[in-house]
């Protein structure tokens, strides 16, 4: 899977239980090659991509049966209309929408940089009131079934034949 922004490139490997995998980037390509699955057979590729990266500036991460790759594009700029040099469609890449980000998507300011996830909710309505003000609802009249008359889905069904 993969994804992008102006400067980065996120590609995910999804091979489980792939133990000790070979992984070469350069700046025109990603290699790949791990044994693993559930029959546990040797998985080899071999991306050639869109542009240059910057080999020196990727970030690997493994995490489970998913391995990540942080791509540095060697030139800032415009989104790069796919992954690969090759126009053709390959069964076996797929767009990360979990992480990806359109090209005139605004870089929000990230909570850590003064913003809390209370405070946004606060502002959108979600926790109501300002401050430590907690909403109070003792103040609610006791509405009951009856308190604007019966309602059309209380009525009797008829029997089923």
């Amino acid at each position: 899977m993969w994804a992008q922004r102006n400067s980065i490139l996120f590609v995910t490997i999804c091979l489980e239980d792939c133990k000790d995998p070979t992984i070469k980037v350069e700046p025109e390509k990603i290699y790949f090659k791990g044994i693993g699955g559930t029959e546990r057979k040797l998985h080899e590729v071999t991306i050639n991509l869109y542009k240059e990266v910057d080999p020196e500036k990727t970030i690997q991460s493994p995490k489970g049966r998913n391995i990540e790759l942080v791509l540095t594009k060697k030139e800032e700029g415009p989104y790069w209309p796919r992954l690969t040099k090759e126009s053709k469609k390959f069964h076996w890449l797929k767009s990360d929408f979990n992480k990806w980000k359109d090209e005139d998507d605004s870089d929000d300011v990230p909570y850590s940089e003064g913003r809390d996830f209370e405070e946004m909710m606060r502002q959108m309505g979600g926790l109501g009131g300002s401050g430590d003000r907690k909403p109070n609802f003792d103040d609610l009249d006791d509405v009951g079934d009856d308190a604007d008359g019966p309602d059309s889905d209380d009525e009797d069904l008829p029997d089923l034949e």
